[in-house]
Protein backbone atom coordinates (compact mmCIF):
# COMPACT_ATOMS: atom_id res chain seq x y z
CA UNK A 1 0.00 0.00 0.00
CA UNK A 2 1.43 3.39 -1.03
CA UNK A 3 -0.50 6.67 -1.00
CA UNK A 4 -3.67 4.77 -0.20
CA UNK A 5 -3.28 2.56 -3.28
CA UNK A 6 -2.21 -1.04 -3.64
CA UNK A 7 0.98 -1.40 -5.65
CA UNK A 8 2.89 -4.42 -6.88
CA UNK A 9 6.22 -4.96 -5.15
CA UNK A 10 9.40 -5.93 -7.02
CA UNK A 11 12.76 -6.98 -5.62
CA UNK A 12 16.08 -5.91 -7.14
CA UNK A 13 18.81 -8.41 -6.28
CA UNK A 14 22.53 -7.97 -6.88
CA UNK A 15 25.09 -10.65 -5.94
CA UNK A 16 28.85 -10.70 -6.53
CA UNK A 17 30.27 -13.86 -8.07
CA UNK A 18 33.40 -14.29 -5.95
CA UNK A 19 32.48 -13.00 -2.51
CA UNK A 20 28.74 -13.86 -2.75
CA UNK A 21 28.03 -10.49 -1.11
CA UNK A 22 24.35 -9.66 -1.63
CA UNK A 23 22.32 -6.49 -1.98
CA UNK A 24 18.53 -6.34 -2.25
CA UNK A 25 16.14 -3.42 -2.67
CA UNK A 26 12.37 -3.28 -3.09
CA UNK A 27 10.69 -1.01 -5.63
CA UNK A 28 7.20 -0.42 -7.01
CA UNK A 29 8.03 -0.19 -10.70
CA UNK A 30 10.42 -1.80 -13.17
CA UNK A 31 11.46 1.21 -15.25
CA UNK A 32 14.98 1.60 -16.59
CA UNK A 33 15.51 4.64 -14.36
CA UNK A 34 14.57 2.58 -11.30
CA UNK A 35 16.93 -0.20 -12.36
CA UNK A 36 19.77 2.31 -12.70
CA UNK A 37 19.07 3.81 -9.27
CA UNK A 38 19.11 0.33 -7.72
CA UNK A 39 22.48 -0.35 -9.36
CA UNK A 40 23.87 2.91 -8.00
CA UNK A 41 22.64 2.01 -4.50
CA UNK A 42 24.20 -1.46 -4.79
CA UNK A 43 27.52 0.01 -5.92
CA UNK A 44 27.58 2.35 -2.92
CA UNK A 45 26.68 -0.45 -0.49
CA UNK A 46 29.32 -2.84 -1.85
CA UNK A 47 31.98 -0.16 -2.24
CA UNK A 48 32.39 -0.44 -6.02
CA UNK A 49 31.38 -2.36 -9.12
CA UNK A 50 32.79 -5.27 -11.18
CA UNK A 51 34.10 -5.25 -14.74
CA UNK A 52 31.16 -7.34 -15.99
CA UNK A 53 27.59 -7.85 -14.80
CA UNK A 54 25.40 -10.74 -15.97
CA UNK A 55 21.77 -10.01 -16.87
CA UNK A 56 18.70 -11.90 -17.84
CA UNK A 57 17.19 -10.67 -21.11
CA UNK A 58 15.04 -8.00 -19.44
CA UNK A 59 13.74 -5.13 -21.59
CA UNK A 60 15.28 -2.56 -19.23
CA UNK A 61 18.71 -3.81 -20.37
CA UNK A 62 18.23 -5.27 -23.85
CA UNK A 63 15.59 -4.23 -26.38
CA UNK A 64 16.35 -6.86 -29.03
CA UNK A 65 18.11 -10.08 -28.01
CA UNK A 66 19.82 -12.05 -30.77
CA UNK A 67 21.87 -15.25 -30.56
CA UNK A 68 25.13 -13.28 -30.49
CA UNK A 69 25.32 -10.56 -27.86
CA UNK A 70 27.21 -8.20 -30.19
CA UNK A 71 24.23 -8.31 -32.56
CA UNK A 72 21.73 -7.47 -29.81
CA UNK A 73 20.34 -3.99 -29.18
CA UNK A 74 20.77 -2.65 -25.65
CA UNK A 75 18.44 -0.19 -23.96
CA UNK A 76 19.87 3.28 -24.77
CA UNK A 77 19.58 4.67 -21.24
CA UNK A 78 21.10 1.59 -19.61
CA UNK A 79 23.87 1.43 -22.20
CA UNK A 80 24.78 5.04 -21.37
CA UNK A 81 24.83 4.18 -17.66
CA UNK A 82 27.11 1.18 -18.24
CA UNK A 83 29.39 3.26 -20.47
CA UNK A 84 29.58 6.01 -17.86
CA UNK A 85 31.08 3.60 -15.33
CA UNK A 86 32.81 1.37 -17.86
CA UNK A 87 31.35 -2.02 -16.91
CA UNK A 88 30.22 -4.53 -19.53
CA UNK A 89 26.64 -5.87 -19.44
CA UNK A 90 26.75 -9.59 -20.27
CA UNK A 91 23.50 -11.17 -21.45
CA UNK A 92 22.42 -14.67 -20.48
CA UNK A 93 22.19 -17.00 -23.45
CA UNK A 94 18.56 -17.81 -24.30
CA UNK A 95 17.25 -21.02 -22.73
CA UNK A 96 20.35 -21.36 -20.54
CA UNK A 97 18.87 -20.75 -17.10
CA UNK A 98 21.79 -22.39 -15.32
CA UNK A 99 24.05 -19.44 -16.19
CA UNK A 100 22.27 -17.35 -13.55
CA UNK A 101 22.07 -20.04 -10.88
CA UNK A 102 23.58 -17.88 -8.12
CA UNK A 103 20.81 -15.32 -8.54
CA UNK A 104 18.04 -17.93 -8.70
CA UNK A 105 19.26 -19.54 -5.49
CA UNK A 106 19.50 -16.16 -3.81
CA UNK A 107 15.94 -15.30 -4.85
CA UNK A 108 14.76 -18.43 -3.06
CA UNK A 109 17.00 -17.57 -0.12
CA UNK A 110 15.41 -14.10 0.16
CA UNK A 111 11.93 -15.61 0.04
CA UNK A 112 12.71 -18.21 2.71
CA UNK A 113 14.84 -16.10 5.04
CA UNK A 114 13.66 -12.51 4.70
CA UNK A 115 10.11 -12.30 3.37
CA UNK A 116 8.44 -14.82 5.66
CA UNK A 117 6.64 -12.97 8.45
CA UNK A 118 8.07 -9.57 7.49
CA UNK A 119 6.04 -6.52 8.56
CA UNK A 120 6.65 -2.99 7.31
CA UNK A 121 4.90 0.37 7.41
CA UNK A 122 6.30 1.89 4.20
CA UNK A 123 8.62 1.19 1.32
CA UNK A 124 11.42 3.05 3.11
CA UNK A 125 10.83 0.97 6.21
CA UNK A 126 10.94 -2.25 4.18
CA UNK A 127 14.20 -1.24 2.47
CA UNK A 128 15.69 -0.30 5.83
CA UNK A 129 14.99 -3.83 7.04
CA UNK A 130 16.32 -5.25 3.77
CA UNK A 131 19.60 -3.37 4.15
CA UNK A 132 19.98 -4.59 7.73
CA UNK A 133 19.28 -8.15 6.54
CA UNK A 134 21.95 -7.84 3.83
CA UNK A 135 24.55 -6.73 6.35
CA UNK A 136 23.56 -9.64 8.60
CA UNK A 137 23.83 -12.39 5.96
CA UNK A 138 26.96 -10.86 4.40
CA UNK A 139 28.60 -11.10 7.81
CA UNK A 140 27.88 -14.83 8.18
CA UNK A 141 29.65 -17.82 6.67
CA UNK A 142 28.30 -18.60 3.20
CA UNK A 143 27.10 -22.17 2.68
CA UNK A 144 28.96 -22.60 -0.63
CA UNK A 145 32.27 -20.82 -0.04
CA UNK A 146 32.45 -21.58 3.70
CA UNK A 147 33.75 -18.03 4.12
CA UNK A 148 32.23 -14.70 5.15
CA UNK A 149 31.15 -12.61 2.14
CA UNK A 150 32.32 -9.34 3.71
CA UNK A 151 35.79 -10.86 4.16
CA UNK A 152 35.95 -12.15 0.57
CA UNK A 153 34.64 -8.80 -0.64
CA UNK A 154 38.06 -7.32 0.14
CA UNK A 155 39.51 -9.57 -2.58
CA UNK A 156 36.75 -9.00 -5.14
CA UNK A 157 38.75 -6.34 -6.99
CA UNK A 158 35.86 -3.94 -7.53
CA UNK A 159 36.30 -0.66 -9.38
CA UNK A 160 36.01 2.23 -6.91
CA UNK A 161 33.23 4.77 -7.29
CA UNK A 162 34.87 8.03 -8.35
CA UNK A 163 31.84 9.82 -9.76
CA UNK A 164 28.07 9.74 -9.63
CA UNK A 165 25.61 9.17 -12.46
CA UNK A 166 22.78 11.63 -11.81
CA UNK A 167 19.99 10.36 -13.99
CA UNK A 168 17.49 13.12 -13.14
CA UNK A 169 19.73 15.84 -14.61
CA UNK A 170 20.82 14.02 -17.75
CA UNK A 171 18.96 13.75 -21.05
CA UNK A 172 19.94 11.28 -23.74
CA UNK A 173 20.02 12.34 -27.38
CA UNK A 174 20.77 10.39 -30.55
CA UNK A 175 23.26 12.23 -32.80
CA UNK A 176 21.85 12.55 -36.31
CA UNK A 177 23.75 11.95 -39.55
CA UNK A 178 24.34 15.69 -39.86
CA UNK A 179 26.13 15.59 -36.46
CA UNK A 180 23.35 17.53 -34.75
CA UNK A 181 21.37 16.90 -31.58
CA UNK A 182 18.15 18.60 -30.51
CA UNK A 183 17.60 20.49 -27.27
CA UNK A 184 14.92 22.98 -26.35
CA UNK A 185 13.63 23.25 -29.91
CA UNK A 186 17.09 24.03 -31.33
CA UNK A 187 19.91 22.00 -32.83
CA UNK A 188 23.52 21.79 -31.67
CA UNK A 189 26.54 20.16 -33.27
CA UNK A 190 28.87 17.51 -31.90
CA UNK A 191 32.08 16.09 -33.43
CA UNK A 192 31.34 14.09 -36.57
CA UNK A 193 32.74 10.82 -35.20
CA UNK A 194 29.74 10.62 -32.83
CA UNK A 195 27.10 10.57 -35.59
CA UNK A 196 24.58 7.80 -34.91
CA UNK A 197 25.63 7.43 -31.28
CA UNK A 198 23.79 8.33 -28.06
CA UNK A 199 25.12 11.20 -25.99
CA UNK A 200 24.20 12.69 -22.62
CA UNK A 201 23.18 16.35 -22.55
CA UNK A 202 23.47 18.59 -19.48
CA UNK A 203 22.14 22.17 -19.46
CA UNK A 204 23.34 24.59 -16.76
CA UNK A 205 22.88 28.36 -16.82
CA UNK A 206 23.55 29.48 -20.40
CA UNK A 207 25.76 26.56 -21.44
CA UNK A 208 24.98 23.15 -22.90
CA UNK A 209 27.52 20.38 -22.22
CA UNK A 210 27.48 17.13 -24.22
CA UNK A 211 29.05 13.89 -22.96
CA UNK A 212 29.74 10.47 -24.44
CA UNK A 213 30.51 7.69 -21.95
CA UNK A 214 31.43 10.27 -19.33
CA UNK A 215 33.76 12.30 -21.58
CA UNK A 216 32.81 15.85 -22.52
CA UNK A 217 32.79 16.17 -26.31
CA UNK A 218 31.08 19.54 -26.90
CA UNK A 219 30.18 22.77 -25.16
CA UNK A 220 27.76 25.35 -26.57
CA UNK A 221 26.11 28.59 -25.61
CA UNK A 222 22.40 27.88 -25.28
CA UNK A 223 20.28 29.62 -27.89
CA UNK A 224 16.98 31.06 -26.68
CA UNK A 225 15.63 31.38 -30.21
CA UNK A 226 13.39 28.75 -31.75
CA UNK A 227 14.48 26.41 -34.54
CA UNK A 228 18.00 27.80 -34.28
CA UNK A 229 21.13 25.90 -35.33
CA UNK A 230 24.26 26.30 -33.20
CA UNK A 231 27.27 24.84 -34.98
CA UNK A 232 30.91 24.56 -34.04
CA UNK A 233 32.98 24.47 -37.24
CA UNK A 234 35.63 22.29 -35.61
CA UNK A 235 33.07 19.48 -35.28
CA UNK A 236 32.91 19.17 -39.07
CA UNK A 237 36.61 19.26 -39.93
CA UNK A 238 36.68 15.53 -40.65
CA UNK A 239 33.80 15.93 -43.07
CA UNK A 240 35.23 18.91 -44.97
CA UNK A 241 35.24 17.90 -48.60
CA UNK A 242 36.74 20.00 -51.41
CA UNK A 243 34.98 19.84 -54.70
CA UNK A 244 36.87 19.33 -57.95
CA UNK A 245 37.22 23.08 -58.41
CA UNK A 246 38.76 23.39 -54.95
CA UNK A 247 35.95 25.14 -53.07
CA UNK A 248 35.59 24.21 -49.38
CA UNK A 249 32.35 23.08 -47.81
CA UNK A 250 30.33 26.27 -47.23
CA UNK A 251 28.92 24.84 -44.02
CA UNK A 252 32.09 26.12 -42.39
CA UNK A 253 31.31 29.68 -43.50
CA UNK A 254 28.92 32.12 -41.89
CA UNK A 255 29.53 33.52 -38.45
CA UNK A 256 25.87 33.31 -37.51
CA UNK A 257 25.97 29.50 -37.19
CA UNK A 258 29.53 28.96 -35.95
CA UNK A 259 29.79 28.38 -32.21
CA UNK A 260 32.93 28.70 -30.16
CA UNK A 261 35.30 25.69 -29.99
CA UNK A 262 36.04 23.94 -26.71
CA UNK A 263 38.55 26.01 -24.79
CA UNK A 264 40.49 24.98 -21.66
CA UNK A 265 37.93 26.73 -19.43
CA UNK A 266 37.28 25.73 -15.85
CA UNK A 267 34.43 23.29 -16.38
CA UNK A 268 34.42 21.88 -12.87
CA UNK A 269 30.92 23.12 -12.23
CA UNK A 270 29.57 21.21 -15.20
CA UNK A 271 31.48 18.05 -14.40
CA UNK A 272 29.97 18.17 -10.90
CA UNK A 273 26.68 17.11 -12.45
CA UNK A 274 28.29 13.85 -13.52
CA UNK A 275 30.80 13.38 -10.72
Amino acid sequence: MEGGKLKKLYCFLFILGYSRARYIEFVTDMSTNTLIRCHANAFRYLGGYPEEILYDNMKQVVIKRLLKQEDSTLNRQFEDFAGFYGFKPVLCRPYRGQTKGKVERTVQFVRDNFMIGIKYSSLDNLNGQALAWCSKVNGKVHATTNEIPFERLKEEGLNPLKRKYIIDKINLRRVQKDCLISHGGNQYSVPSEYAGKDVAVVALDNLLAVYHEGKQIALHRISYQKKDMVVNAHHYRRLTVKQSFDIENTLLDGDNVIDFPIQPHDLSRYDEVLL
